[in-house]
């Protein structure tokens, strides 16, 4: 298997992105990417796509993101077209709560590449026709972009790219909506329904409700894929919200522990102690630089 690196396809390492059409007439050799994502878009053709151990069929209009840590490879193409975008995954830290709360999103861009390695997954976006030209038409004007450099490409990529991203999650939300909803869209919800509500006092049964299945359901797909609980999920996301605070604010500990999500200071502290190793005021210190107000 060979490890491939970004600095193979661009030596700017001003900006960490590369963007190409891609033809495989013969199978492509087991790869893994180093240190890059890349998202692929299906423009003509079929193949077999080998992840891991499992192969599917892939076909004109699917859409797919490999992290790197999932081998991948093409087999036995025919009239094989595609368009590779490969870039770092902290350029998705640009995407704003609104995306990061969309369904769409947490299963195309986060969920399903990162779990490809623990469960067998075949991606279940595949664009109609209409759909699909308007993508090509998006992939078009990036490519012309990267190849040409005019000064400011770098930011129309960036504005670019994350119009596809946008695109393409509302495009995995409308096809899992009309469908039977995926395990993993299910998850999707779940966590987009947390990471809007975690500063609330929510309950596993509302988070269930708008994920559209049972509490025990909900659980059982966590610890599928999380090997947590809910609850845990959600405390860790109102304790990370925590740390924020003691760095940036001069905010008392009480007051930051019920910001953050807990009714009770002292059930914070212990908690915050056990994941942390040390107390909210010991973490506070060791960050060094003097808190201020917001």
């Amino acid at each position: 298997m060979i490890d491939v690196h970004l600095d193979w396809f661009t030596t700017d390492h001003q900006f960490q992105f590369f963007i190409q059409y891609g033809g495989h007439e013969d199978d492509m050799e087991l790869h893994r990417h180093v240190d890059f994502s890349e998202l692929v878009v299906v423009l003509n053709g079929n193949a077999t796509h080998r992840v891991n151990a499992e192969t599917s069929f892939i076909k004109k209009g699917d859409v797919f993101v490999i992290d790197g840590a999932t081998p991948h490879a093409y087999i036995d193409p025919h009239h094989f077209k595609i368009c590779n975008i490969m870039y770092r995954p902290e350029m998705l830290r640009s995407a704003g709560p609104d995306l990061r709360m969309s369904n769409g999103y947490q299963a195309l861009f986060v969920l399903e590449p990162f779990y490809r390695h623990l469960h067998p997954y075949q991606s279940k976006l595949s664009l109609p026709i209409p759909s699909l030209e308007y993508v090509f038409s998006l992939i078009k004007v990036m490519i012309e972009e990267y190849q040409h450099k005019i000064q400011g490409y770098q930011t129309m990529l960036n504005a670019r790219f994350m119009e596809l991203v946008v695109y393409l999650s509302r495009q995995y939300e409308n096809q899992e909506r009309h469908g039977d909803p995926s395990n993993l869209m299910h998850l999707a919800a779940a966590i987009s329904y947390m990471e809007d509500q975690y500063l609330k006092s929510i309950s596993l049964e509302e988070i269930a409700a708008e994920s559209n299945i049972s509490v025990r359901h909900l659980n059982r797909i966590f610890r599928s894929y999380y090997q947590t609980t809910p609850f845990a999920y959600l405390q860790r996301l109102r304790l990370e919200h925590a740390c924020m605070m003691l760095k940036k604010t001069g905010l008392p500990i009480t007051e930051i522990s019920h910001e953050s999500g807990f009714n009770d200071s002292n059930y914070f502290t212990r908690q915050f102690t056990k994941v942390y190793g040390q107390s909210p005021k010991a973490y506070r210190q060791s960050c060094g630089d003097r808190p201020y107000r917001v």
